[in-house]
């Protein structure tokens, strides 16, 4: 696998082991049939409870059974899931940094106890209701509205683009709450099976297909006050959960990238074209090496963000850089390694175009490129350009 300036050869045992056990898992479990997964637009949901058995969700977070790795241990992990495909890093990232992430960090003591256990070990999958119909790069404007009434909460609204939403047992609402001056914004756990909620599925999707999407519809969801996450207000609680989610995306992107390189260089040394492996022009030796040097490139900083979020130094703005510059490098290269396999590129044996078409979604979700780009251009004028 590319590793050209030996970044793997400073991982502890530890660390070595969880990426040998998500590469193994990978390609015995995942590998062989997410091609035909991804053509039917379904996602592998018996995958669901053997990644909770060897414990891929929130793995990084400590107590109530959590192993409590290191965080460059999550983002090889988030990396080899993503070199089978974006769909099955999505669902894992969900779960453990948009869902489990939030209770670990927010909830009450009784939250913590009740959910997590069920969650790690995906016997309950979470999604994560922030996105409106109205409201995407924009989440203050949310619409979606929580009132107190009688000792419970009753929820109004609708969320959308929500991946795990139909197959998921609970969701992380995100509501402004009525009941107090200024509506600040909550977290509620809002089980699926409860009157009003409903779930449908978005299908057709171009992009995205071995993933679950959907909507939340919240049409007088009753909830008891003991399903609010206590310890925050305000959008500080989305966006931290968000910063989660980007950081294992950052990682993502390069397994995905690195996916394309090696297929596309064992396609060069393979194919033979006018006599000889077609890897023996220079043109087809440039498209390599720039590859090579752009997914290095983003390795390098998805390995420098572990070591910031390790010692607590990491800021959304590192985050934005980092998700900003990966998935865009990933979305170039799924191209050029498309191009070196030629007609074979277009057929769904070969992942690089697979790959590609899922890079216009992460290219676009949890933050635009653009808006990462203004978050930037903000940390480094001190102007803000969304006003």
């Amino acid at each position: 696998m590319l590793d050209y300036v030996g970044l793997e050869a400073e991982l502890s045992p530890e660390e070595r082991m969880i990426r040998d056990t998500a590469r193994d898992f990978v390609a015995e479990r995942a590998r062989p049939n997410i091609g035909a997964h991804w053509l039917s637009g379904t996602f592998p949901t018996d995958l669901i409870s053997e990644l909770g058995e060897i414990g891929f969700f929130a793995p990084n977070l400590e107590g109530y059974g959590l192993p409590g790795v290191s965080e460059l241990a999550y983002g090889l992990l988030m990396q080899e899931l993503e070199a089978c495909d974006s769909g099955l890093r999505s669902m894992a990232s969900v779960q453990g940094a948009l869902v489990m992430y939030p209770i670990h960090a927010y909830g009450s003591e009784e939250q913590k106890r009740e959910w997590l256990p069920v969650l790690e070990t995906g016997d309950v999958v979470g999604c994560f209701g922030l996105t409106e119909p109205a409201h995407g790069s924009n989440p203050t404007g949310m619409e979606t509205l929580a009132e107190c009434d009688d000792g419970d909460y009753v929820l109004q609204g609708a969320k959308t683009w929500i991946t795990n939403a139909p197959i998921a047992d609970v969701a992380l609402v995100w509501a402004r709450d009525k009941s107090e001056p200024e509506a600040p914004v909550r977290g509620f756990l809002v089980e699926t099976d409860r009157d009003g909620v409903t779930t449908n599925e978005i299908k057709e999707k171009l992009s995205l297909r071995a993933s679950i999407t959907g909507e939340i519809s919240l049409q007088n969801v009753r909830v008891p006050e003991e399903n609010v996450l206590p310890d925050v207000k305000g959008m500080k609680g989305p966006l931290s959960c968000l910063t989660q989610a980007r950081y294992g995306i950052a990682w993502g992107a390069v397994g995905a990238a690195r996916d394309c390189f090696e297929t596309a260089r064992r396609y060069a040394l393979d194919r033979e074209q006018f006599g000889g492996p077609i890897a023996r022009f220079q043109i087809q030796q440039e498209k390599l090496a720039e590859m090579a040097t752009q997914i290095t490139t983003a390795q390098l900083l998805a390995y420098r963000l572990a070591e910031l979020k390790e010692r607590g130094d990491l800021r959304p703005q590192h985050v934005s850089m980092a998700k900003r510059n990966n998935v865009r490098t990933a979305r170039d290269q799924t191209r050029v390694a498309r191009e070196m396999l030629g007609g074979n590129g277009i057929t769904v044996d070969y992942s690089p175009m697979r790959h590609m078409a899922n890079m216009e979604t992460v290219y676009t979700y949890e933050g635009t490129h653009d808006i990462h780009s203004l978050i930037l251009g903000q940390d480094l004028t001190g102007i803000s350009s969304f006003k």
